[in-house]
């Protein structure tokens, strides 16, 4: 088994999901399932405290039990029946319920993948830039095709389009897999609470942390209101999605290179980059309310993200041992784009109810702060 070509295909597939879930979520609990935009607001954010939760604690400690692919064949079956919940609820509380539930096991997946793909990093020499760029790749054809669907049958489709997507994941599982990923942890790596508490000793850690944080964070209005918002500025449920992909398209050429051009670069100068290139994308949108603009701005997306999320996982292969990978996964995907995205994701609520480009304009109230913290901490921590 080709590690690289394995790592690779699951990437691909996961991303086809992930590109139903992040961009269109929100916009299909409005238009399907019929509720307003703060209804969708408040559900998917407190989802994100229920995914905070899951892979802060449930993720990591799974991890201890059981080997990667076993973790991943758990969360894709649990994902499959909670899509399946959502069929015959269409009331505010039933949704909220189903999608606490959703959110507890699907949003886990991203770091099981990332943690598989850390661990073949260290032991099966993967080039991580190139393996993420085919889920990248994954995620623009997912956005594409169901922008088409969405077209031509509506928001209802969206929810079997994820139920398609889980499926392909769950067939995936029963293929052969690189071994790294199917031995289970030895007994001494299974006292959770140390690991924990001995991943917070290392003393770069927790400012790295709040700096993903920070960035992470700022694309909360992006992820949930970016969809209707082009949609009130009058664009074409078809091109809606062409535009979304804009964004990832940039982000494949910037994990493709990513390898060999910022081999050098350490983690802080890629993620003062990332927050520079963060701020300068939500000051346009607001700043020039049009579709060319926000087209324009979608190219900052392999700073504000692309760059933002290799840092962090070159930081960790390169600082943390084997077993504290998925430990450090779980806290990113938890507080980095979980929790700091849920309340972010109601602040830009409130905001995108006064004036829709508010709410991207309030997401420098992050990326400032993390500019000011790069700067201040980076030669004392030498990260």
């Amino acid at each position: 088994m080709n590690n690289q070509r394995w790592m690779s295909q699951n990437f691909f597939i996961f991303f086809i999901t992930w590109g139903i879930f992040l961009p269109y979520w929100t916009g299909w609990l409005v238009q399907a399932k019929g509720l307003s935009v703060t209804e969708a607001s408040l559900i998917m954010g407190v989802g994100l405290v229920a995914r905070g939760l899951s892979t802060m604690f449930a993720f990591p400690l799974a991890s201890k039990y059981w080997s990667n692919q076993i973790v991943i064949l758990i969360l894709t079956i649990c994902s499959l029946v909670a899509t399946m919940l959502y069929i015959p609820f269409s009331s505010f509380t039933t949704l909220f319920i189903v999608t606490m539930i959703f959110s507890a096991v699907y949003p886990a997946l991203l770091p099981a993948m990332d943690s598989t793909a850390g661990t073949l990093v260290q032991q099966g020499g993967v080039n991580y830039g190139k393996s993420r760029s085919y889920g990248s790749l994954g995620f623009i054809i997912s956005v594409f095709i169901n922008s088409l669907i969405i077209g031509y049958w509506g928001e209802q489709a969206i929810l079997w389009c994820m139920m398609a997507g889980l499926l392909l994941i769950l067939f995936m599982r029963f293929l052969p897999a690189p071994d790294a990923v199917l031995i289970k942890p030895v007994a001494g790596e299974r006292n959770w609470l140390q690991s924990m508490r001995n991943l917070w000793q290392v003393k770069s850690f927790p400012i790295v942390l709040l700096v993903v944080v920070l960035i992470q964070g700022a694309h909360a209005s992006y992820y949930n209101y970016a969809y209707i918002y082009l949609q009130d500025i009058g664009v074409n449920s078809y091109y809606i999605g062409i535009i979304l992909n804009i964004a990832v398209i940039f982000e494949i050429f910037y994990f493709v290179k990513a390898d060999h051009l910022f081999t050098k670069w350490q983690p802080s100068s890629l993620l003062l980059v990332a927050a520079a290139g963060s701020t300068l994308r939500w000051v346009l949108i607001f700043s020039f309310q049009n579709v060319w603009v926000f087209m324009l701005s979608q190219s900052l997306h392999a700073l504000s993200f692309g760059m933002a999320h290799y840092a962090f996982i070159r930081y960790i292969t390169n600082n943390l041992p084997k077993q504290q990978i998925s430990n450090a996964q779980g806290v990113y995907s938890a507080v980095a784009l979980s929790l700091g995205t849920a309340l972010l994701t109601l602040m830009g609520g409130f905001l995108y109810e006064i004036v829709p480009a508010l709410a991207f304009l309030g997401m420098i109230v992050c990326t400032l702060p993390a500019i000011a913290l790069i700067v201040m901490t980076r030669k004392h921590y030498k990260y």
